[in-house]
């Protein structure tokens, strides 16, 4: 989609590596969870680690059918295996242990940060008068609404009016 705010993959992954430790942070006081806020910081910042080799494809493309999708997600993760194998033999496990494991709850709450950071993607774009990601944002709350953590739904009750402010009524909002 045309964006009015460009975004690389290492600005994406810095975000969600925010939101997925704020995420894990929210989970573990306020909802019993016994996540590692560390390590989803730094699987975040590896989540995008095969576009190195597959490059972005665009959502509406990547999600187009079942068959695609999965085509897609196996090509990633050949990718990001390729990748692990080019690393030195002392370094493998720990790197794929951030890369490659796609089990971990914390793996999880990184997928929801990914989502997150999407919505609020559209809440940019939109407020800049961006049409573009009109059908984005309510697939991306739809998703944001089912996801199975509860420090989701607080983020969204709590933090995301914030980003529909500008920095001068976020300022005055805090007086």
């Amino acid at each position: 989609m045309r964006s009015y705010f460009n975004e690389n993959v290492a600005e994406h992954s810095h975000n969600v590596a925010i939101l997925a430790h704020a995420l894990c942070i929210i989970q573990n006081k306020l909802f019993e969870g016994k996540l590692d806020a560390d390590r989803a910081a730094v699987i975040a910042l590896y989540h995008e680690t095969s576009e190195v080799l597959t490059g972005d494809l665009p959502t509406p493309i990547k999600y187009f059918n079942n068959s695609i999708t999965n085509a897609y997600k196996e090509l990633e993760y050949e990718a990001e295996k390729k990748i692990i194998r080019q690393l030195p033999n002392e370094l493998k496990d720990e790197f794929a242990n951030f890369i490659v494991d796609k089990t971990s709850d914390e793996y999880k709450i990184v997928k929801c940060a990914d989502k997150l950071a999407a919505y609020i993607k559209c809440i940019e774009e939109i407020e800049a008068s961006n049409p573009e990601y009109s059908a984005a944002i309510v697939s991306q709350e739809q998703w944001l609404n089912n996801c199975e953590f509860p420090c989701v739904k607080y983020f969204l009750d709590n933090f995301i009016k914030a980003f529909y402010l500008s920095l001068d009524k976020l300022q005055s909002e805090d007086q």
